[in-house]
């Protein structure tokens, strides 16, 4: 599914949720003060807490599925991370509120009326929230989203709630007063709890924590049984919303062409997002020897340029006046190597060893230098 159905999906679902949100808060608030019924009111602002939960999903929905642009190249993705976070911290003090009016309310307590009324509005709480709760989940794991499943257990959650109600109130009316109290402090802990879980899921997210360790060992695998790869010295993934990106560092032969290097980073990224779902960025880092070393220093040697400089200034100084094609150069090992590669038509004169041995002296002389290879076409 692509950024804009998903999006539109999302929003869609979202809307149902609020409409109900806000019809079932206002019913159970009215219908809680006319009862005097502070479990009852408790759920209602657990209801109009969904209400507004639903409001920032649905920007955040809205807005996670734009394309990326200058300022975010990665995509809009986090923007849901971070609706998912904030619900979770207006959860938690919503949660508090709840259970210091209860516990005020348990050293006051007193007789509820319009108990069929209040039974009535808890158990149709019940049953419209447990119905929401299952549409949005569906939606979420259609689309991938974790900040509509997160949304999903917020209606669960108010379910839940809302079964606690009823016992409090059927309690209370048979003169149990206190219980409305302590089914009002229950609503409380349940929501506090439920932003306790969004809370940490997002800050996980939001501090790039990796994905499952079972997961990334069977990544390594996949990515090391391909051809060409010698071996995964470097992995490292993290959750970006509903995607995971991912970098990867393996090592090949050292002396592969840049375009068979880049065939196989082709496949390491082909073979990643095929091994774990919700991959959808790798970035492949193709070496040609374990630069995780730390005995392989490389800023003291010059980069190319500066090494074809120096190479030719050695050989005119030498006196060596060989025709070179084209140098190749190796950086492994901590040291330069390099390959030249001449005419034929010096071999109807000199040996091919003696070339190699006249080279490989004036260009072993030079700091940061290795082998020396010579090539003829």
């Amino acid at each position: 599914m692509n950024s804009v159905s998903r999006s539109k999906a999302s929003q869609k679902v979202t809307l149902v949720g609020a409409v109900i949100d806000f019809l079932l808060s206002t019913l159970k608030i009215v219908v809680g003060f006319l009862g005097n019924s502070g479990a009852l009111i408790a759920d209602g602002i657990h209801s109009f807490s969904d209400l507004l939960s639903d409001w920032v999903v649905w920007y955040a929905a809205k807005h996670a599925g734009e394309a990326p642009d200058a300022e975010h190249p990665y995509g809009h993705e986090r923007f849901e991370t971070v609706a998912t976070l904030g619900l979770s911290i207006f959860l938690a003090i919503i949660g508090t509120g709840i259970i210091f009016d209860a516990a005020q309310r348990l050293s006051d307590t007193g007789p509820i009326s319009h108990v069929p009324w209040l039974l009535a509005v808890a158990a149709l709480s019940i049953v419209s929230k447990e119905a929401l709760y299952w549409y949005t989940v569906i939606v979420a794991k259609k689309v991938k989203s974790d900040m509509l499943k997160a949304n999903a257990w917020h209606h669960r959650s108010d379910a839940f709630s809302s079964v606690v109600v009823l016992i409090g109130i059927f309690g209370a009316a048979n003169g149990y007063f206190y219980l409305d109290s302590i089914a009002a402090i229950i609503v409380g802990l349940m929501i506090i709890f439920i932003a306790w879980k969004l809370g940490i899921g997002a800050t996980k997210e939001l501090v790039d924590t990796s994905i499952d360790a079972e997961d990334i060992a069977r990544l390594r695998t996949a990515l090391s049984e391909i051809q060409g790869v010698n071996s995964v010295h470097s992995l490292r993934t993290r959750r970006n919303g509903h995607k995971i990106s991912a970098d990867v560092h393996v090592q090949v032969n050292p002396f592969l062409s840049v375009s068979e290097g880049h065939i196989i980073s082709v496949s390491v990224e082909r073979v990643a997002q095929d091994c774990v779902e919700g991959l959808s960025d790798v970035t492949v880092h193709i070496d040609p020897e374990d630069d995780d070393d730390e005995n392989t220093p490389y800023e003291d040697l010059p980069e190319r340029a500066q090494a074809r400089r120096i190479l030719q200034q050695a050989l005119k100084l030498e006196q060596c006046d060989y025709e070179i094609e084209r140098t190749q150069l190796h950086y492994l090992d901590g040291k330069i190597l390099v390959d030249f590669f001449l005419s034929l038509d010096y071999l109807q004169t000199t040996d091919a060893g003696e070339i190699n041995n006249q080279l490989s002296s004036i260009i072993g002389q030079l700091p940061g230098f290795g082998e020396v290879k010579v090539y003829f076409s």
